[in-house]
């Protein structure tokens, strides 16, 4: 049997507030929409840049959040949600529309792409009310507190994860986080930070985890490991049981982290896993880093680390503690840049700037806190308290490839009365769309072809059809992006003579009305 989480705290709820509020003055230059930059695996495939260059709303309910997120003009129009006060299950309801996905009772993230959700003035919390990601790309949460989250009890929100992602999420970058539970899971609560069901390139970094029985989790199974590529940079983790994080399968990397009363595991490489685990600090605390519960290894890379009055177990079966004289069992490579604070002084470092409400301070990679020099924000408007009428997006600057002569369109099914050539024909009004729920359609030329950007558009009245996609080099089968719902797509520019929208999920019958290609 686990052990109880140590800490209790008594959740208070928020008063419930009915309706969308917004707000459009700034009450504060605390946070930006636009302060620092992704790092970690969030910055490959493509990087993770959020809503930048879109509108930003300032929204004062989950209801609100929902709306400006359904009053986009497509599922990826990119835009910055400046979040303020509490939210919770009175002010957050499901609104409908083309470009968005939501439900009741949980901030829903669903089908879309190019979004940034940051707290602003004096803070934005997330009363027992979680953010759900699920088949979405390029995703920003920064300077926001998600508490008290259930899977069980009254009221209850994405099975009890303070933040969730699932089923082939890419792309997110959470910053400047508190996320906190009350207890473990005899409490009703589960994990604080959990991705599973081909979740890839994550970051978490600057943010505090506590006082749960679970801190989080990558992969829901032993099968589950199509995850990984997740960087922990800079982040606290106090007070919790176990999973700081569980990886089972894929890749990790944990860098300049404070874990600090860890009672049963911390680490928890398994099935396959590898971690990279340097220069953090591990006190007070119990088995950090290991293969634990399972038989299924997983191994480890370690360099830099303080254990600072740790505890190990004995080997035995289904424990496999790395300590107490931790060495590496891999070498994992490292694709981006990253600053190394000293192990010494990451519990003072992380102190200084981890967590909502900190001014967004980081490291700046000598042990001493500095804030990033803010971008200017685009002006601030309300959210709509119902989404407007989906329009067509403007021209993509630049010759579309796909209405050049020679070339061409196929596919692997079409709907009666749908025609391939009708995603480059130049008219909106006509479209292919597969025979069923799933299908591709392709643009060919007759000679190799540079192409580095796509743009999918729907026809009129039918966005938000499109699920999750592929985009595919036919000669080569290589994936040159993934995603969710039409748009822009934008790749490393290759030479190709064939190149695959692969629809792989759809809400409804997916249609598209012109399938277009440009060489940058």
């Amino acid at each position: 049997m686990r052990r109880p989480v140590a800490l209790r705290l008594h959740a208070t709820l928020a008063t419930a507030i009915v309706g969308i509020a917004v707000a459009v003055a700034l009450p504060s230059p605390q946070a930006s929409a636009a302060v620092g930059a992704a790092t970690g695996y969030a910055t490959q495939n493509g990087g993770t840049t959020g809503g930048a260059g879109g509108q930003t709303v300032r929204a004062t309910t989950g209801t609100a959040i929902h709306a400006a997120l359904c009053g986009r003009a497509s599922s990826s129009t990119p835009i910055v949600i400046e979040v303020t006060g509490t939210i919770n299950h009175g002010n957050t309801s499901k609104v409908s529309g083309s470009s968005c996905n939501t439900a009741d009772g949980v901030i829903e993230l669903k089908q879309i792409s190019n979004v940034t959700i940051v707290g602003v003035g004096s803070g934005a919390v997330f009363d027992q009310l979680g953010i759900h990601i699920r088949d979405s790309r390029n995703i920003i949460i920064q300077n926001v507190t998600v508490r008290n989250v259930k899977k069980s009890g009254s009221p209850t929100s994405n099975g009890g994860d303070a933040i969730g992602m699932e089923s082939t999420v890419r792309n997110v970058w959470v910053d400047h986080v508190t996320l906190e539970a009350s207890g473990g899971e005899s409490e009703g609560y589960d994990g604080l930070f959990d991705m599973k069901d081909d979740t890839q390139y994550v970051t978490l970094s600057y943010s505090i985890l506590r006082n749960s029985g679970r801190g989080g989790l990558i992969g829901s199974s032993e099968s589950d490991r199509s995850n990984g590529f997740v960087t922990f940079e800079h982040n606290l983790y106090e007070n919790i049981d176990s999973r700081t994080p569980l990886l089972r399968g894929g890749v990790a990397h944990m860098f300049n982290n404070h874990y600090t009363g860890l009672h049963e595991s911390g680490i928890n490489s398994r099935a396959g896993a590898r971690a990279k685990v340097e220069n953090n600090y591990f006190r007070n605390s119990k088995d950090v880093l290991g293969t634990f519960y399972t038989n299924e290894r997983g191994s480890w890379q370690v360099a830099g680390n303080v254990f600072d009055n740790v505890t190990w177990s004995a080997t035995g079966n289904e424990n496999y503690p790395a300590g107490p004289n931790p060495t590496s069992t891999t070498t994992v490579g490292i694709p981006y840049s990253y600053r190394l604070d000293g192990a010494s002084c990451v519990p003072d470092i992380v102190r200084q700037t981890a967590g909502a409400n900190t001014g967004l301070k980081v490291s700046n990679g000598s042990c001493s806190p500095q804030t990033p020099t803010p971008t200017t924000p685009a002006p601030t408007t309300p959210a709509p308290t119902t989404p407007p009428p989906t329009t067509t997006p403007p021209p993509s600057g630049g010759t579309n490839l796909s209405l050049a002569s020679g070339a061409g369109a196929d596919g692997s099914s079409k709907a009666d009365g749908t025609s391939y050539g009708n995603v480059r024909d130049g008219n909106l009004g006509t479209y292919w769309s597969p025979a069923g729920s799933t299908g591709t359609v392709s643009i060919k030329w007759g000679s190799a072809t540079t192409v580095s950007r796509v743009v999918i558009r729907e026809p009129s009245g039918t966005s938000g059809s499109i699920g999750s996609w592929q985009l595919v080099n036919n000669d080569t089968g290589a994936v040159l992006a993934s995603g969710s719902g039409a748009g822009q797509i934008t790749f490393g520019a290759t030479s190709l003579k064939k190149i695959n929208f692969r629809i792989n999920s759809s809400g409804g019958t997916p249609r598209v009305g012109e399938f277009e290609t440009y060489a940058s």
